[in-house]
């Protein structure tokens, strides 16, 4: 994003963009989702059955990116892991 347009995970000039999504574990109340799946119905679009909010974080990365370091910053910085799952989209490029 270093010149203000997202591009998705992959790589650009020695710069990787790490991806990591946190989101509810299933069996953990989601009020905000729930109030969401509400204002859905309400709209008209009765199609949508299911909504969990989450948090979106982009990471940039000098180089080639360290799966396992990045799996722990996202377990114990970015996300609560009694509450929460982590998922990392790590460049493919």
């Amino acid at each position: 994003m270093r010149d203000g347009r997202w591009r998705g995970p992959g790589s650009l000039g020695g710069v990787s963009h790490v991806v990591v999504d946190v989101v509810l574990k299933p069996e953990i109340s989601d009020p905000q989702g729930q109030a969401v799946l509400g204002a859905l119905g309400r709209l008209g679009h009765a199609g949508v059955t299911s909504v969990r909010q989450g948090k979106h974080f982009v990471l940039e990365v000098d180089g080639t990116p360290d799966e396992a370091e990045l799996k722990q910053i996202a377990e114990t910085l970015l996300a609560n892991p009694v509450i929460e799952d982590v998922e990392l989209h790590l460049p493919t490029d």
